[in-house]
């Protein structure tokens, strides 16, 4: 049986040759087979890729300074020309003369940087606590889910705005007190899954032969966990995005000089009613876009994920 390249099975069993194991593929050509089958995450992936080279490089790549200010040319629609018949306003230019595509340019750094960071920070936060609340049990599930369940009656927009105050407006502060505000979901559903996992039979076997309960933790209820809280993750971007513009229009998020996708959104409603459309079209594309290619993504890693739909 040691030299068979098959499978040797038994009423009770199912046996796999060492040289199977071997032939297995690594993680990262599973997940590549599995885009090139998927095909929508990889069009994900180029947006994102795209969105974040655009970040990287802004100073080459936009046509103007997003904060130079031309009154006198002030709500020009896009394709605008200048006087020796070049392109002056790509996308048009907002009420204070500023080009539009440069403040979308440099807004894909803060915006992308902010909604990502956020999560990530609310994610880890989140996913920590509840899974400790849920293995653990007792008067530490108490605790963790009687401070998640004060923080969800107390408005986090005026959480937001006295943490803000206190510490100042800055973009690391905002990213921690985004962060901070999201973690509750992301612990209720760390904790939910968790205690349906623990109850599962493998988790049974692997504490019968003596697994810690780090490794337990780690290796065994975690990677059963991710699908649902990755999910959560994708969608989050876009709530944190707007959050984000919120606290910019209270002076309390970004500063003014700083464009962001948000920010250029909330300066856009008192425009709208002149029938300046462009004002909140091309970023709120910005952001459809992004969080778009974020779900598809997360959708994709999900099922990637989930060891009950590794075989399809």
């Amino acid at each position: 049986m040691a030299n068979s390249a098959s499978l040797s099975t038994t009423d009770d069993a199912v046996y796999v040759t060492d040289r199977e194991i071997r032939l297995s593929p690594p993680w990262w050509r599973k997940a590549a087979r599995s885009l090139a089958a998927a095909k929508w995450p990889i069009l994900a992936i180029v947006i994102l890729l795209s969105l974040m080279l655009l970040a990287v490089f802004a100073e080459p790549l936009a046509p103007a300074d997003p904060n130079r200010q031309n009154l006198i040319r002030r709500l020009q629609p896009p394709l605008t020309q200048n006087e020796d018949g070049g392109m002056e306003y790509w996308l048009g230019s907002d009420g204070l003369g500023r080009d539009v595509l440069s403040r979308l340019i440099y807004g894909a750094r803060i915006s992308i940087l902010v909604g990502v960071m956020a999560v990530v920070v609310g994610g880890i936060l989140g996913t920590f606590l509840g899974v400790i609340a849920g293995y653990a049990g007792g008067r530490t599930d108490d605790i963790i889910m009687r401070i998640a369940d004060i923080q969800l009656a107390f408005p986090f927009i005026l959480l937001a705005i006295m943490v803000l105050v206190v510490l100042g407006a800055g973009v690391l502060n905002l990213v921690l007190v985004l962060g901070v505000g999201q973690w509750v979901t992301y612990a209720r559903i760390a904790r939910g899954e968790t205690i349906a996992q623990k109850q599962k039979d493998f988790v049974d076997s692997a504490r019968s032969i003596g697994v810690g309960h780090r490794r337990l933790v780690l290796r065994t209820i975690m990677p059963n966990i991710l699908a649902p809280i990755i999910v959560i993750a994708s969608f989050n971007v876009a709530s944190v995005i707007l959050s984000e513009a919120s606290l910019s229009f209270l002076g309390l998020g970004v500063p003014p000089t700083i464009p962001t996708w948000g920010g250029m959104l909330a300066e856009s409603r008192d425009q709208l009613l002149g029938g300046y459309w462009w004002l909140a079209v091309f970023p709120g594309v910005a952001i459809m876009l992004t969080v778009l290619s974020l779900n598809i993504l997360g959708d994709w890693m999900r099922d990637f994920l989930d060891p009950r739909l590794r075989g399809r």
